[in-house]
Parts: structure tokens; sequence; C-alpha cells
């Protein structure tokens, strides 16, 4: 039985690590000696895996040395793989954690990519930073697979387990090792890719597709509203086909949806393809934040408010409910916006560390904002806390007359001023 070492312990890699954990030896690895210390005691801030899961994981090791990982033979690389301010892929944290890998690497051993990339990005970026680091050759000495995570933060039904998980190897011997590996803890089964680059194309298009889908429902939304219609009406009464897709507007934020279409159009544009329908998706997607803000403004105009210096409460922060992650969050756009306009904006969320909130966004979250003060209330992200509130409880943190947007229509109709 071979020993498996998972780089990276997020919303991805600790999952991961613990359905492993709970069968044979793993050894969590990540360079924040903050996170392994608080996993060591039992505990996950991202609240992806619990005290009990944890402990469950009875042969999982957490670390942050190196010299740990001498022993495993298996090494699957969960780190983060965002865009930058120019909307480009950046492979930092893909090709440091390569190099981690590639130190400890053995004759036989099998490098496993589960991080979102463009199609070729495993053999053309990863692997030639492994054979850099370890003086080995690749498909001789060692061997990679790819099998894109499919984690849904927050979602307490679809776990890493309950997941189908598409599996690669870059030999058809080692393709079937990975499949006959994650096959041991996947329940829901596995789908074997004929090659790397075809899981992770595969990998990159299931969010391509949600954020093309979204962007639609977006367009349709401002439609709608210059035609006076309540566009969750619209799909309500759509809804009732059969094969109607239910999809919502919304921004469009996070780490998966926002970020991995722009992977896909990197690497078309490398090879001389302009992709027009997916970036006119992202434009689309991208423009709601001030869109919403916009509507907020017009409608406080029309209850005789004066937005200079009027008080806006924005209602979630994080970039979806019952998740703490920030990460790629697009209400800070509204937030933003309103600011430009002269709103003096209060931003509370009962998930979202105030910490990391000011760190990465420079917000002071309000724990408990003041009853009957804001000019507009903003329910941005509908965690069940603020869900299980009704109009009338969240009217009451602004004056009479103010303006309530449901931004993601969580309230029932007509409950709200306003919504997309």
């Amino acid at each position: 039985m071979r020993n498996i070492a998972v780089i990276g312990l997020g919303y991805v890699g600790l999952p991961l690590a613990v359905a492993f954990g709970e069968k044979r030896p793993v050894v969590g690895f990540d360079i924040n000696a903050k996170r392994i210390g608080e996993l060591q005691r039992g505990h996950d801030v991202t609240r992806e895996v619990s005290s009990e899961e944890l402990a469950n994981a009875s042969h999982l090791r957490c670390t942050d040395s190196l010299d740990d990982l001498k022993d495993c033979t298996v090494f699957i690389v969960t780190v983060p793989t965002p865009i930058d301010e120019f909307k480009t892929p950046d492979l930092t944290p893909l090709i440091k954690a390569s190099e981690t890998v590639g130190v400890v690497l053995k004759p036989g051993d099998i490098v496993i990519y589960e991080s979102t990339v463009y199609p070729g990005a495993t053999e053309e970026v990863c692997v030639p930073v492994l054979e850099r680091l370890s003086g080995l050759k690749f498909n001789e000495d060692f061997y990679a697979g790819y099998s894109p995570e499919r984690i849904n933060p927050g979602d307490k039904e679809h776990r890493v387990t309950t997941i189908m998980k598409v599996t690669s190897g870059s030999t058809p011997a080692i393709a079937a090792e990975v499949d006959a590996l994650y096959a041991d803890i996947i329940t829901a089964g596995t789908h074997k890719a004929s090659s790397i680059k075809v899981a992770e194309a595969a990998k990159v298009i299931e969010n391509t597709q949600r954020d093309l889908n979204i962007a639609l429902m977006n367009e349709l939304s401002m439609i709608f509203n210059r035609l006076g219609i309540d566009t969750h009406e619209v799909l309500a009464a759509a809804g009732t086909k059969w094969n109607f897709l239910p999809f919502k507007p919304g921004l469009v934020g996070g780490h998966c949806i926002g970020v991995d279409p722009y992977y896909l159009t990197h690497k078309a544009q490398a090879i001389g393809y302009h992709p027009e329908i997916i970036l006119a998706g992202r434009r689309v997607n991208d423009g709601m934040g001030p869109y919403a803000a916009a509507e907020l403004v017009k409608a406080m105009i029309k209850r005789g408010v004066t937005i200079a210096d009027s008080r806006v409460l924005v209602m979630g922060l994080t970039f979806k409910e019952n998740c703490p992650d920030l990460r790629n969050t697009r209400v800070v756009d509204v937030i933003d916006e309103l600011r430009d306009y002269g709103c003096v904006v209060d931003v509370t969320d009962c998930w979202a560390d105030p910490v990391e909130a000011k760190h990465e966004y420079g917000l002071k979250l309000v724990a408990e904002p003041q009853q009957g003060f804001y000019d507009a209330v903003l329910l941005a992200v509908p965690h069940n806390d603020y869900a299980a509130m009704s109009a009338a409880d969240l009217r009451g943190f602004a004056k009479q007359g103010a303006v309530l947007f449901d931004l993601k229509g969580a309230l029932p109709l007509g409950e709200a001023d306003l919504r997309l």
C-alpha cells in the first residue's frame, strides 16, 4: 500500500486527506504553520471538516516539515490556482508546490494534481519542475496523474466521497492505479479519462458552463428590469418546463466559477483562438457588482434619500452562503461602487473572519448593526442566519421608508423593494 501525501490543506486538500486518513497512512502537508497547529488541535477554520471527522481520520498526520514527506510515494497537490490583477492565470502556488514535491521525489513515485488548470498545464508546467528538482525523468522514473477537485465549499450534502471523481494518468498503467486509489474512498464512483489533458479540460469547462448560464440570467435580469418585470417570477414560470435549467442571477465570485474560465481563455489565446462567448459571459458577470450598486442608488433616490453620506448596511461578504471563504468575493464590488457614490457602508457577516476581512479588503466588520439606523439594507449573502429573518426583521435595521435590496431573491416575492 502506497503512503499518500496531500500537499495543501485548504478547502480541497483537507477533506481529501481526512477521507484517505480514515483508511490508510496519510501525511497532510501545508506551509502555513498556524494552519497545521489548528488542525493538530482538531479545529478546521474553514468549517469543511468537523472535529469529529478529524479525530476519525486516525491515520492522518498533519505537518509543515518537508522531512515528513520522504517516505510518501503518492503526492496529491491541492493548492489554489488564482488569477492575477490582469485576469491571467497565476501558477505560482502550483509551481512552488511542484518544487516542494520535486525535492523529495523518488523513482516509482506518482504526483497527482487536483488544482484547476488549463489543458496541458500538468505536463507542460508542473512536470518540468518535478524533473528539474528531482533529477528524474518523467514516465521512466516517476509518473503523473490528474484528478480535478469538485469540492463545493459549505455544501454538507455533496462531499468529496459522494461526488463522482474524474481520474487520469500519464500512462495506461498509472491511470489504472490512480483510478483504483480514488475508487477506494469515492463511494459515488470514478470516471477514468483517456488522458491528463482530457481530465484537465473536463474540469475547466464545468465551471465555464455554469459561468455562462449565470451570465445569461444576469443579462436577462437587466432586460426584464427595464421592462418592469420581476426576473424571479419569469424564472419560476419558465422553470415549469422539465428541461429548463434552474440558474438565477447574482454575483459570481469564489475561487472556481469566477476564475476557471480565464484559464481556458488564456490557453485558447495562446494557441491563436480568441474566445468570444466565454469572455462575453465574464464581462457580464464581472459587471454585476457596479450594476447592483447603481440600481440600489436609483431606488434610494426615488425614496428621497440624499446619497452623499447615506448609510447602507451590507449583510454578507463571503463569496457564497454558509461558508467563511472570502476569496474573490464580488460583494466588494458592490461596496466599492456604493462608496464611490458617497454612501457610508457598514458590512456584517456571521460567517466571515473579521481579521481576514480586514487583511484582504480593508473592511472592518460590524458585529451588531444598529436598529433603525440605515437608509438601505442590502441582503447580499443569505446565510442561514439571515435567511431565517423575515423582511420585517431586516427592515428593523433601517429607517422608515428605507430600501430593502434582496440581491439573490432569498425573500418571498413582494417582500423586498428591489432584487436582481
